[in-house]
């Protein structure tokens, strides 16, 4: 199938604004390639020029003050209430230790490290004891009624509504 000589100065005609129109995109291209390279390097500047001063200001003038003032408040915390607070519970063991080396071994009771009472242990149960024995008997007797509950054979309990009607045929 041929074309004819009008058909085929058409195609070439239409190929010619083809190749024109795609080497204007290019063009195009090029330069939005272009801008868009631009903006970025200005954003850049525009980061690095206003963006980066204001926050290192709002970091330097804010944010470690407040951090050093929070450090500084758990150092203190730690140096005047929880070491001397170990140290007392290891002095208060330490000296129950010795005092119960002591006994053992028959030996005179050495000198104590620190103020430190023992009181004698309480014989017989105490409140909290008391306390766990009644939960653990109510507990008991929940579980023994429920049980009953479950296993006993009441067939009375359920009575149908409707009597029983024969299939229909």
């Amino acid at each position: 199938m041929s074309l004819s000589r009008k058909r085929q100065k058409e195609l070439r005609q239409l190929q010619s604004e083809a190749a024109k129109l795609w080497a204007a995109q290019q063009v195009v291209a090029g330069d939005a390639a272009n801008v868009a390279r631009e903006a970025g390097r200005q954003l850049d500047n525009f980061r690095r020029e206003q963006v980066l001063p204001a926050v290192q200001d709002v970091y330097e003038h804010r944010v470690v003050p407040v951090v050093d003032k929070g450090l500084k408040m758990s150092r203190d915390v730690v140096d005047h209430k929880v070491v001397p607070a170990i140290g007392g519970v290891v002095g208060s063991a330490l000296t129950a230790w010795d005092i119960a080396n002591a006994k053992r071994t028959g030996s005179p009771r050495p000198a104590p490290r620190a103020l430190v009472t023992v009181a004698e242990p309480k014989r017989g149960p105490g409140i909290g004891s008391v306390i766990a024995i009644i939960l653990g008997a109510a507990a008991a007797v929940g579980v023994l009624v429920a049980a009953w509950q479950a296993l006993r054979a009441d067939d009375e309990l359920w009575v149908a509504d409707d009597p029983l009607n024969a299939p229909e045929a």
